[in-house]
C-alpha cells in the first residue's frame, strides 16, 4: 500500500477489546503469553553517554574496521555497474528528492515529464510498444505481469522455466496464491502447452546468466493461445536482441542495473511493458503527453491505479505509487550512456566474464557445469563447499560468489561486470586456486 496523506489515527481502547474479543483472548499479556517473559523487555546495556567528538571517533574507528569497496563477484539480482555522475547530480535536485505523486498536473510538469521519458526509453529498451511508470522492482513487476495475463486470458495457470530465479518465483507466488493461480516450473516446455496456462515466463539470461531459447517459448505459447512473460537483464540488451523482437506480449525487468547502487540491496524501480492492445490491464500509472490550449506540450496522469480502490476486485493493481526518484535515475543512466554505451558496457561485461571463466575452468577440480551462451554470470562446480570457498577467498579481501549449491551441485553463481579489472579476476583465480588446494590436502 503506497503512502497517503491521512493523519494516523491510533486504536482506542475499544478497539483493542474488539480485536482481543476476535482472536479469543482476553488481554494484552495474554497474547505475548508465548514470549518468555525476560525477553520481552531486556534491560539495554548501553555504554555511558558521550560527547560527539568522542562519540565521532569511536564511529570512525569501527568504520576503519570494514573491508570497503573490496572486489566482489556477487550478482545473482544485484549488480555492481558503473554509474555517470551526471546521473547523482541530476538525481540529488530537491525538486526531485521531494516529489511524490504528480496529482495536480498544473505544478508537475517537471516530475511527469521525468516519468515520461523514463517510460519512452523503456520502450525503446525493451523494444515494446507501451510502458508504465515503474513497479516496485523486477519481483513485483514480474509478478504484475504474471496477474495481468491471467486477466487477459481469463486463465489461472502460469508456466516458468525453472532456470529462472528462485527469488523472483518466490515473490510470483505470494502475489497469486490467494487467487488461486498455480504457478508451476518446468525443466523445459513441453512440446505442446495446455489449454489453461495465461503465459510462459522465461527469464533471459536465466538466474544463471545463461541465454533461453526465448524464441521457441514464444511459438509454443502463441500456440496455445497464452502469452510470453520475459523478464531480462536490461543492461545485456546493449547487445542481445529485446524481449519485443523475441515475441515478448509482456517485458519486464529491474531498474537497479541503470543509474542504482547495491544500497544493501534497495530501492530499485520495475520495468514493465507490453504490447499496444493489452494497455487497459497495464497496472501502476502511465504518463502521456498532450497539448495545453495554447498547442505548448504537457504531461498529464492518463491511467493510474490511484483511484482504483474503488473498483475493488476490479482493478488492475493495488500498486498505487511508484520510485519516480529511481525511475527518473535509470532515464538519465540510458540517456547518459546512448546507445552505443550501453552497448559498450554490455560488451566488456560479456568478454571479462569470458575471461574470468575461462581462467576458472582451467584450475584443476573447478569446472562450468552449465552449457550454452552466457552473458555476466555463469555457474562454477567448486571441489569444496562453496561457502568454505568464499572464506578462502575472503581472506583475499575478495566477496565471492552466490552459493548455488542447493541448485547446482557445489555450485557457486558469479558475475562479472564492466568494473572489473582484469588483476581482480586474475586474483579470485588465484584464490579459487588455493582453495582448490586445501580441498585437495584434505
Amino acid at each position: 500500500m503506497g503512502t497517503n496523506t491521512s493523519p494516523y489515527i491510533p486504536n482506542t481502547e475499544a478497539d483493542r477489546q474488539a480485536m482481543l474479543q476476535a482472536i479469543g483472548i482476553a488481554s494484552l499479556e495474554e497474547l505475548f503469553a508465548d514470549i518468555p517473559a525476560a525477553a520481552r523487555n531486556p534491560r539495554l546495556q548501553l555504554p555511558a553517554p558521550r560527547s560527539e567528538a568522542e562519540l565521532r571517533r569511536e564511529l570512525e574507528e569501527l568504520a576503519a574496521c570494514n573491508l570497503t569497496s573490496p572486489p566482489s563477484f556477487l550478482g545473482g539480482g544485484a549488480y555492481r555497474h558503473f554509474v555517470p555522475a551526471v546521473v547523482r547530480h541530476l538525481v540529488g535536485r530537491s525538486e526531485f528528492a521531494t516529489a511524490y505523486t504528480p496529482y495536480q498536473p498544473e505544478i508537475s510538469q517537471g516530475t511527469l515529464q521525468g516519468i515520461f521519458e523514463f517510460q519512452s526509453l523503456v520502450c525503446q529498451l525493451l523494444a515494446m510498444d507501451v510502458a508504465n511508470a515503474g513497479m516496485y522492482d523486477g519481483a513485483s513487476a514480474l509478478a504484475e505481469a504474471c496477474l495481468m495475463a491471467c486477466r487477459l486470458t481469463g486463465r489461472r495457470r502460469v508456466i516458468a522455466l525453472d532456470s529462472a530465479s528462485p527469488r523472483l518465483l518466490e515473490v510470483v507466488r505470494s502475489y497469486t496464491q490467494a487467487l488461486e493461480i498455480r504457478v508451476e516450473t518446468a525443466r523445459t516446455l513441453p512440446s505442446t502447452i495446455a489449454g489453461d496456462v495465461a503465459c510462459v515466463v522465461v527469464q533471459h539470461p536465466s538466474f544463471f546468466g545463461y541465454l533461453e531459447d526465448a524464441d521457441g517459448a514464444a511459438r509454443s505459447a502463441h500456440a496455445a493461445g497464452a502469452l510470453l512473460v520475459m523478464s531480462v537483464d536490461p543492461v545485456s540488451l546493449g547487445m542481445l536482441r529485446p524481449p519485443g523482437e523475441l515475441g515478448a506480449d509482456i517485458a519486464v525487468a529491474d531498474g537497479q542495473a541503470l543509474g542504482g547502487a547495491l544500497s544493501f540491496g534497495g530501492p530499485s524501480v520495475g520495468l514493465l511493458a507490453c504490447r499496444q492492445q493489452y494497455i487497459r490491464q497495464l497496472p501502476g500509472r502511465l504518463v502521456g503527453q498532450t497539448l495545453d490550449q495554447d498547442g505548448r506540450a504537457g504531461y498529464v496522469l492518463t491511467l493510474q491505479t490511484r483511484e482504483q480502490h474503488i473498483r475493488r476486485e476490479h482493478a488492475t493493481s493495488n500498486i498505487c505509487t511508484n520510485d519516480s526518484l529511481v525511475a527518473l535515475a535509470a532515464a538519465i543512466h540510458l540517456a547518459a550512456l546512448g546507445r552505443q554505451g550501453l552497448r559498450r558496457v554490455a560488451e566488456l561485461c560479456y568478454h571479462k566474464a569470458h575471461y574470468a571463466a575461462g581462467r576458472i575452468a582451467a584450475l584443476p577440480g573447478y569446472q562450468l557445469p552449465l552449457a550454452g551462451t552466457f552473458f555476466k554470470e555463469f555457474v562454477v562446480a567448486c571441489p569444496r563447499p562453496p561457502r568454505e570457498v568464499n572464506a578462502i577467498l575472503a581472506e583475499r579481501g575478495i566477496v565471492g560468489g552466490l552459493d548455488v549449491s542447493d541448485l547446482s551441485p557445489n555450485g557457486m553463481l558469479l558475475c562479472v561486470t564492466e568494473l572489473h579489472r582484469r588483476e581482480e579476476i586474475d586474483n579470485l583465480a588465484a584464490g579459487l586456486q588455493a582453495a582448490g588446494q586445501r580441498a585437495a590436502r584434505g
